[in-house]
């Protein structure tokens, strides 16, 4: 197979096969290793190809070679100073242009997030303008936020793979992928920055390291050896004893782990911190066992990698995909445990991509007034696509934890804005969602690349050059269009092909004048399931025969019109393809930043090349100026390959001229910038305090099983069960009696239904569950479990009232078509669910005022407005008073106060419950006071939940019932996954 060598990339295509070695080694491979396509295999590709963080400054389109030459990065010493060694690109070169206003000047005075969204868009780049003062001192320019200067950025993994050879130090070899990323962190991380970063990284699969291997089977020949001399192939010594087996899986001890936190720091500069996501704990010797290690990417990669990028996996047993979730949940829940012991006030949290969505909202569960910024590196579904995700709410709910959510483009942040008021009821707009009683923002971030030192990799290394000419003379009187993808269905690779297919037939005039270099290297993301690794090899069979097919079609002895590399290129070759290419092409179906694109453009500078760019990469929302193509339209392509091969020099330049000017003002440095310019200028624009989180049921079930006295307290219409337009229509599920039945059977548990439904209600649907307890009319009436007395806490109370209140109802009932009034024993509800929503509102609106005018000035009552509806009451009666009688009737003592309360409810009136708690003196870790709902208002309660299936899914964990929304909650308290499919 070929290799990563100058003379591999010009060999002939029908040269390039495997040797007669590498197929003997490859046929003596166990099953296991043969489970990976023969092309896939890293003796093939053993070099990297996508950008990503390389020592000795390197990147990471190349593996690094021993003593290989590498010139200094461009870099002015007087104004900056090198990054963390372990980014390749970790020097920045300054910004000498001047800048007329900061984000900050130019949101002053914005009344709404539409408002300052517009302004900024509006704002001249930043690139192009002097530093403002957010530039040099953040804390300067947001005084109200008490910035603590720092920056901690969580990502999937730390930027090395880590091999492990007990006692000694760690290996440390660059890990491949996600260049700019890795960029945008060495920058934070170097002198240029204003900021003090820290990166919180997973270890990755740990390998152990070869030394590492040896020792151990020279000190363990065997793991079941003998103790009969006569049958033992090697003599045993009686007076020892036989070795111990091996526990499966790797083992590490505490000061090996401490080893690798130090070394991160005192090796390369700048502050890495990893996160331990392990199998088993040792808690004799405080050692860590890792075994099934690539479970942790297993939903990431199989589930959201692939809707996200608008694939369907195959229906499959539901078991499966239940503890890919509860491992997707522990990893998010380690992550946010490692930031909470770094964490202080003052903080910015980034949150970066796919693997960590959930982390927003595990950490505002804990830390509820950090800043906490997101951003997506990949593209984000519409909708419709979205949907299908079963998982849909938690991942949704888990991103509104952040105060800032950024995206590469505009359609996938107004996709995310869909989704949020489709799925979940939130109101948003395209500055951003309002949830939870809080605004979070959503914008726009295209990221760039590091302009100055991929400039200076492609252009000031002389082996570029040489290769770059000897690849010319090579196909010399030949266009070149160059393509490099991952080899996965995205990727569009076969499109590609496809493409060039038809380019050939319908314009022959170009055959045997143009080639097509096609480099493919294997998917970023592992396959980690069989699905996975059966179609990649899918990709690759189709791309091999297509090459083949065109090859055969098109070709001679002299000429392959596509030379296609399976693998990885080395820095310099890669390079000088970029500079030498006539066209580039890139066909992706779906892609989020596609930075081959913006590295094309930066070697283009002599040759001012054509970009052929897909619609659907993330890219083509900023690079206007390239050819933008469907790839699902091969004609298209075709004739816009034909297209870019005609223009001429003056068309070229003035394109080029375009592309290489927005490439350079938006490089990693301003990318990095500007997103925390954007979420300091959102966090001093909106008062975040309000900010409810997401309920975190991890906590609520430690707390429940800990506790001896639990005390609940849910409302009806809303929190049991939907809103509907005839409240006589709201009967409960039978899910809903089985649940509170079972929650209720429990002698530790006091259940109480506090409702503002009558007593006939109450007692027809809930009144056969004898263990609850029941109030009705919002308190005026108790019923105490396991009695049918009903008790009237109102009947001293005069009633004079309700005559005036009726004749004010019927007026506006007349006048409101749909309207209708609702008696109860003690309180008045007019309600407006059948009228249109506008005028019914309005007139509930002018009810309210004339009550306020009248009835509420001459009677101790109080006009309450609910979710379509307005009731007059008693000023004494509501559901707090309740509350608080039901707290108190425990008494006093530590021993006999409830040592967990969960209060539920979705309107105005179960505020007085929060308040009531809030100002009891029980601890506040023992008390869940949640609001349910998609409303964003700003309530008393502690907690969230969307919807009242949210509070049935809630109350079956605590009953033992783990659904697939609970599962992860479970596996992180019970350390293991509830064995069902459900």
């Amino acid at each position: 197979m070929q290799h990563d060598t100058y003379e591999g990339l010009m060999a002939p295509a029908h040269s390039r096969s495997l040797s007669s070695e590498t197929a003997r080694a490859e046929a003596a491979q166990s099953p296991e290793e043969q489970e990976t396509h023969p092309a896939l295999d890293p003796s093939v590709t053993n070099v990297p190809v996508t950008p990503g963080v390389h020592l000795a400054g390197r990147s990471a389109y190349f593996e690094p070679e021993e003593n290989a030459h590498s010139p200094d990065l461009p870099l002015d010493s007087d104004e900056t100073a090198p990054g963390p060694q372990w980014n390749a690109k970790s020097n920045f070169a300054p910004k000498e242009e001047e800048r007329s206003s900061s984000p900050t000047e130019v949101a002053a005075g914005a009344r709404s997030g539409a408002e300052i969204l517009r302004r900024l868009s509006l704002a001249p780049d930043t690139a192009t303008k002097r530093k403002d003062v957010a530039d040099i001192n953040p804390r300067t320019a947001h005084p109200g936020l008490n910035l603590s200067g720092r920056v901690l950025s969580a990502t999937s993994c730390v930027p090395y793979t880590l091999s492990y050879s007990p006692g000694n130090d760690w290996g440390l070899s660059p890990r491949r992928g996600t260049s700019a990323l890795f960029d945008s962190l060495s920058y934070l991380a170097s002198a240029a920055s204003p900021w003090d970063h820290t990166l919180i990284g997973w270890t990755g699969e740990i390998k152990e390291s070869s030394t590492a291997q040896a020792i151990s089977n020279t000190d363990y020949p065997s793991a079941t050896t003998s103790k009969n001399k006569g049958t033992a192939p090697i003599p045993v010594d009686p007076t020892k004893p036989p070795a111990p087996p091996q526990p499966e899986g790797l083992r590490v001890s505490r000061p090996d782990r401490q080893r690798l936190e130090e070394q991160l720091e005192r090796d390369h500069g700048g502050k890495v911190v990893p996160v331990w996501l392990i199998d088993e704990k040792d808690e004799k010797t405080d050692d860590v066992i890792l075994k099934e290690q690539p479970r942790w990417r297993r939903y990431a990669e199989h589930e959201l990698y692939t809707l996200f990028h608008y694939k369907m996996n195959e229906p499959a047993d539901g078991r499966a995909v239940r503890k890919s979730w509860a491992d997707y949940y522990a990893m998010n829940k380690l992550f946010a445990d490692r930031i909470v012991e770094l964490y202080t006030p003052g903080d910015i949290i980034i949150i970066h991509d796919f693997y960590l969505l959930l982390l927003p909202s595990l950490l505002r569960q804990r830390l509820p007034n950090a800043y906490i910024g997101f951003f997506l590196h990949i593209p984000f579904p519409s909708s419709e696509f979205y949907r299908c995700l079963s998982r849909r709410k938690e991942i949704l709910e888990g991103m509104l934890g952040a105060n800032m959510i950024g995206f590469q483009s505009y359609s996938y942040s107004r996709h995310f804005s869909s989704c949020c008021t489709r799925i979940l009821g939130f109101d948003s707009s395209v500055a951003g969602v309002d949830a939870y009683g809080a605004h979070v923002a959503v914008d726009v971030f295209p990221i760039g690349i590091n302009v100055a030192s991929t400039e200076q990799q492609a252009f000031s290394d002389p082996i570029v050059g040489e290769k770059a000419n000897a690849i010319r003379d090579l196909y010399k009187d030949k266009r070149i269009i160059v393509g490099r993808d991952r080899l996965d269905s995205v990727r569009g690779v076969a499109q590609k092909l496809q493409a060039f297919e038809i380019f050939l037939e319908r314009f022959p005039e170009w055959r045997e004048k143009v080639v097509l270099i096609q480099i493919t290297s294997p998917s970023s993301v592992q396959g980690s399931v069989q699905a996975d690794k059966e179609e990649d090899s899918g990709v690759v069979n189709k791309v091999s025969d297509l090459v083949a097919r065109i090859n055969g079609d098109f070709g001679s002895l002299s000429y392959s019109p596509v030379q296609h590399f399976p693998q990885y290129l080395s820095r310099e070759e890669y390079f000088a393809l970029l500079r030498i290419a006539d066209v580039g092409l890139i066909t992706s179906v779906r892609d989020g930043m596609n930075t081959t694109s913006l590295e094309f453009v930066l070697c283009q500078k002599d040759n001012n090349g054509p970009l052929i760019l897909s619609e659907f990469s993330g890219t083509a929302g900023s690079l206007s100026e390239a050819i933008h193509v469907n790839p699902w339209d091969l004609g298209g392509v075709a004739d816009a390959i034909n297209q870019a091969l005609q223009k001429s020099e003056k068309e070229r330049k003035e394109l080029y001229s375009q592309l290489y000017h927005h490439v350079v003002a938006n490089d990693v440095q301003a990318w990095s910038n500007n997103f925390l310019k954007r979420l300091t200028t959102n966090l001093s624009s909106f008062d975040q305090s309000f900010a409810t989180p997401s309920l975190d049921r991890t906590k609520v079930l430690d707390q429940y099983r800990k506790a001896k006295r639990r005390l609940f307290m849910f409302d009806y219409d809303g929190t049991l069960t939907p809103i509907v337009k005839d409240p006589q229509a709201a009967i409960p599920s039978d899910r809903v009696i089985r649940t509170l039945k079972t929650l209720a059977a429990d002698s530790a548990n006091s259940v109480w239904i506090i409702s503002g439904r009558d007593q006939a209600f109450l007692d027809e649907w809930m009144g056969h569950i004898s263990e609850l307890g029941l109030s009705a009319e919002h308190g005026s009436f108790m019923r105490q479990p396991r009695t049918e007395e009903w008790e009237n806490l109102t009947e001293k109370t005069d009633m004079s009232w309700q005559s005036e209140v009726i004749s004010i109802f019927q007026h506006y009932t007349e006048k409101t078509q749909g309207s209708f009034i609702e008696r109860k024993k003690i309180a008045l509800t007019w309600h407006y669910r059948r009228a249109d929503p506008e005028y019914g509102a309005f007139q509930a609106r002018e009810c309210q005022k004339h009550l306020e005018r009248t009835v509420g000035k001459k009677f101790e009552v109080d006009v309450m407005t609910g979710k379509a509806n307005l009731e007059v009451r008693p000023r004494f009666v509501n559901k707090g008073e309740i509350a608080k009688r039901l707290v108190q009737g425990y008494g006093d003592g530590p021993e006999e106060a409830p040592d967990f309360v969960l209060c539920l409810g979705d309107d105005f009136t179960d505020e007085d419950m929060f308040r009531a708690l809030r100002s009891s003196k029980l601890p506040a870790d023992h008390v869940f006071s949640v609001t349910v709902g998609a409303s964003s208002k700003q309530t008393l309660a502690s907690w969230h939940l969307v919807e009242p299936a949210d509070v049935i899914s809630t109350v079956s964990m605590l009953n033992g019932s783990a659904d697939a929304a609970n599962v992860g909650a479970v596996a992180v308290v019970d350390g293991s996954v509830p064995e069902s499919r459900l």
